[in-house]
């Protein structure tokens, strides 16, 4: 069974990533890339539909086989048949309904400031520690493949330890074909091998096959290390370099000292930005720069129910807010692949800009649902792909051109095909900014006119003038930024007169409505409206008053109606989504209320793991993080409010409509 959300650490090599529970199992794995089908899969299902767990062994005491005795590949015959070997009297193998003791670690950390993940238990006999790592692909080059490394060290005493390996290819539908390939040194190594792909295990322990699984049981004692390794690799190709683990343990180790020694965040929730850095890293797809939401799919939202999603794709709002959070913490590189990952995936189209992509820029998204995953405790359906991938979201074009405009303000290399993809971005908002859309919710559920729809088209376009008005060698010919000017005024306009609903002195969540949105808490970030507006400060204690939870976290918005009817096309509830509450910390900071803003930042913080991961939501009831995870559209404003409260001041009160970009250049060159 999965543990909970916030159990599970993230390792990855910048190309794919694992989940690690406590209790040392990977249950989440896709190779080769973050948006390939998984080979474990008991996240989302049980230990059946594929696992690797290493811990100590003395929690079973269940008579099995001797491994001597053992086939080393998986025996044939029916599963009665192969049960009936267990009557030996050896207690070093798990009997056949629990494959491998599930022990939680006593402690865990990450080693420094690194994915290397390192977790303890003190035994009977004494102390073992296991490092998990994935070496990232880019110190390998280009031929490099995916590997989990996993190093057993004896701490102190004598600890028996068992790894169990249980690979089901296909999100757990297809069980491979497992075999040893005997090595012209004599030794030999054990490969399972479905279709086009083959992993390999390496390990410096015996293993043998039982019941569907491979088995290694060993002792190690305080000073020894017993390594394994994990590679994928084509089937159709020559088998992969058996990995050196110890020197790829210290070359990680190193690759993540250089990187976070690029951050110019000094202030005093270092710690917490630096961790965040670190997971958008690890959610980074190194050959192309797309950056996944996060690396799972079908995590609930609602435990038990439907809100259940595909995130291992790159939506455009999420990774231009990570550009800008990324810029303004020194990491350029990053940056730029990014931008220039966008020039690719929007091509030559601008006017077909989808929301997300792959993360190679592929367009085709079909969603689809595993019918043979039971889905995390009970949440159907377990979704690949994404069906939002074609809806219309006119918010995405504002996050877009801010995302250019800040590269621009704060000195990244100018690319002339960025500049002309603004430039035609913008010529399609003008003609098509008073559609209606499905927000940047993705609801499943009638087009609206959305109030913070309306605020990015206006960000777009007042960023594009900015830039023209800066460069104006640049700006096209024949009036059109006369034009736009006035399209902006016209675009404030509409959104003051038909957005605002004067009697509650409150923006609404779309034109007529009464509903209220946590996205309307960017209204001051973005520059639409300055901090001491009274409809600023209105919406934000409307939104404070109607969707906030009791701890004081935010809704997104609320999904059902007075009359308990739902709202967004979708059944059940959802938790406070961690982006809109820190959303409101940055908000209330604006506003003058710094030590609230402060406390609530705090409090979000304290939601985070042991390891300093967030999921999407947080659920009041369940006091549980829910939601994919790590989700970068947590980490993200995390990083954001970090540096807003940083850099926080009176200043704050006197911000203007047209100056985001330029007042977040100056909070960059402050902390």
């Amino acid at each position: 069974m999965a543990g909970r959300i916030e159990d599970y650490a993230l390792i990855g090599d910048m190309q794919t990533a694992a989940l690690v529970s406590r209790d040392g199992a990977v249950d989440w794995l896709c190779l080769p890339r973050f948006d390939s089908p998984a080979v474990f899969a008991g996240l989302l299902g049980t230990d059946e539909h594929g696992f690797w767990r290493i811990g100590p062994a003395e929690a079973v005491a269940t008579a099995l086989p001797h491994p001597a005795t053992a086939p080393a590949a998986e025996p044939a015959g029916p599963p009665a048949a192969r049960l009936r070997l267990a009557d030996t009297g050896d207690l070093r193998v798990p009997p056949p309904t629990a494959a491998a003791p599930a022990v939680p670690a006593d402690r865990r950390r990450y080693r420094g400031d690194s994915l290397i993940l390192e977790q303890e238990w003190d035994s009977q006999g004494g102390t073992v520690r296991v490092i998990d790592f994935m070496p990232p692909r880019p110190l390998a080059g280009k031929d490099a493949v995916p590997q989990v490394i996993r190093i057993v060290e004896g701490v102190a005493g004598t600890v028996r330890m068992r790894s169990a390996l249980r690979m089901r290819f296909s999100y757990g539908r297809v069980v491979p074909w497992v075999h040893r390939v005997e090595q012209p040194d004599g030794g030999h190594r054990t490969v399972a091998v479905a279709g086009p792909d083959s992993v390999w295990l390496d390990g410096e322990a015996d293993t043998y096959g039982r019941n569907l699984t491979t088995y290694a049981d060993f002792t190690v004692r305080a000073g020894e290390r017993i390594a394994f390794a994990l590679t994928w690799q084509a089937s159709h190709l020559e088998q992969p370099t058996p990995p050196d683990a110890e020197g790829l343990l210290e070359a990680t180790a190193d690759f993540w000292h250089e990187w976070v020694g690029q951050c110019t965040y000094q202030g005093p929730y270092r710690e917490a930005v630096v961790r965040s850095l670190i997971t958008l890293k690890g959610l980074t797809y190194a050959p192309t720069g797309g950056i996944v939401a996060a690396p799972t799919t079908s995590l609930p939202e609602d435990i038990g129910g439907e809100r259940n999603w595909d995130y291992r794709y790159t939506w455009l709002r999420d990774a231009a807010i990570t550009l800008s959070s990324l810029l303004r913490t020194g990491y350029r590189d990053e940056a730029k692949a990014w931008r220039e990952w966008l020039l690719r995936a929007v091509a030559g189209d601008p006017e077909n800009l989808q929301i997300m992509y792959g993360i190679a820029g592929e367009r085709e998204l079909t969603e689809s649902a595993l019918d043979w995953l039971p889905g995390y405790e009970g949440s159907q359906p377990v979704r690949v792909g994404n069906g939002a991938a074609g809806q219309l979201q006119l918010d995405v074009y504002g996050e877009v051109v801010e995302a250019l405009h800040l590269a621009h303000m704060t000195g990244l290399v100018r690319n002339d095909h960025a500049h002309h993809l603004q430039l035609r971005l913008i010529e399609y908002l003008e003609d098509h900014w008073t559609e209606p859309d499905e927000g940047i919710w993705e609801v499943r559920g009638p087009r609206r006119h959305f109030v913070h729809s309306k605020v990015m088209a206006w960000v777009a376009v007042d960023r594009t003038i900015k830039l023209l008005e800066q460069t104006p060698e640049d700006a096209p010919a024949g009036g059109q930024l006369e034009r736009w000017r006035e399209l902006r005024d016209t675009i404030h306009r509409d959104v003051c007169e038909r957005g605002y609903d004067p009697g509650r002195n409150t923006f609404t969540q779309y034109y007529g409505g009464k509903e209220l949105d946590a996205s309307l808490l960017l209204i001051p970030q973005v520059g639409f409206l300055p901090p001491d507006d009274k409809r600023v400060i209105g919406t934000i204690e409307a939104i404070q008053r109607e969707l906030s939870t009791e701890d004081g976290f935010v809704l997104r918005y609320p999904t059902h109606d007075e009359s308990g009817n739902n709202v967004d096309g979708l059944s059940g509830h959802e938790g406070a989504f961690l982006a809109c509450s820190f959303w409101l910390a940055d908000d209330l900071a604006m506003i003058g209320r710094v030590q609230e803003a402060r406390e609530l930042f705090d409090r979000l913080l304290s939601l985070r793991n042991d390891l300093g991961l967030l999921a999407e939501e947080w659920d009041p009831r369940l006091k549980r993080q829910v939601g994919n995870f790590p989700q970068a559209f947590s980490h993200v404003p995390l990083i954001d409010t970090a540096l807003r409260l940083t850099a926080c001041g009176g200043a704050y009160l006197s911000a203007q409509p047209d100056g985001p970009a330029a007042d977040r250049a100056g909070e960059q060159a402050t902390v």
